[in-house]
């Protein structure tokens, strides 16, 4: 398990005000008196890929808000294997849950380096009682999560792995089309589309030699979206 460095601890309204994807996470409608209520630290927090956020049945401490990055939720199936269920960027809350169990449903590790906020449950659970707006903020994140959890169900794991792939790859790229998009390792790939490991090294090589994708360094690569809607059919 790689380590979890605490960037910073939070310090106070004007971190909130200016972060840059406030719009996008939970504390999106708060005003400045409810932050008033916060008695105990949000810290900001930075992991490298691949660390693990939460654990299988951890305690259910804290909520975390994602502010750069990709946290992968994972499912640990009865033979041991791996499934993961959902993916969490910028703007998303992994392990919200929180809010209702005590321990986690499942394991959170981050894909790429990530950049998040550790919120505990105790301070979201005091301002869900104080401060209405935060009550609408967490039914529209219970919502998100759900669509989300939908979209892995209906489209990442049916049909066949092109357009499992494809569908993935322009999820990925959606909020920046014109920017490259950094792969994650093929074991996580295969993971997420429900595909074995040669299925997905094949079908990223088709997608290479036809063009669809473009190597600019390593798993780095440009997507052609128009032709990826094409085969995600």
């Amino acid at each position: 398990m790689q380590p979890i460095r605490i960037a910073a601890a939070w310090k106070g309204l004007a971190a909130c005000q200016s972060c840059g994807i406030r719009r996008l996470a939970l504390f999106a409608d708060l005003e400045a008196e409810d932050f008033a209520h916060i008695h105990l630290p949000i810290e900001e927090r930075s992991i490298s890929a691949g660390a693990t956020l939460y654990g299988l049945d951890d305690p259910a401490e804290a909520v975390f808000t994602v502010r750069a990055g990709l946290v992968k939720l994972v499912h640990i199936q009865p033979d041991g294997g791996q499934r993961i269920v959902r993916l969490v960027r910028a703007g998303g809350v992994a392990g919200i849950e929180a809010l209702v169990r005590p321990t986690y449903p499942h394991a959170a590790m981050a894909l790429q380096p990530v950049e998040l906020c550790r919120i505990p449950t105790s301070v979201v659970t005091r301002l869900q009682t104080e401060t209405p707006r935060l009550h609408q903020r967490l039914m529209e994140k219970w919502y998100e999560a759900l669509s989300v959890a939908d979209d892995f169900l209906t489209e990442l794991a049916t049909g066949h792995a092109r357009q499992r792939l494809a569908r993935l790859l322009l999820w990925l790229s959606e909020d920046a089309p014109d920017q490259p998009v950094r792969l994650f390792s093929r074991e996580d790939l295969g993971a997420i589309l429900g595909v074995t490991l040669e299925t997905t090294s094949r079908t990223i090589s088709e997608f290479r030699r036809s063009g669809v994708l473009t190597t600019l360094s390593h798993n780095l690569v440009r997507c052609d979206r128009v032709a990826l809607a094409e085969i995600a059919g």
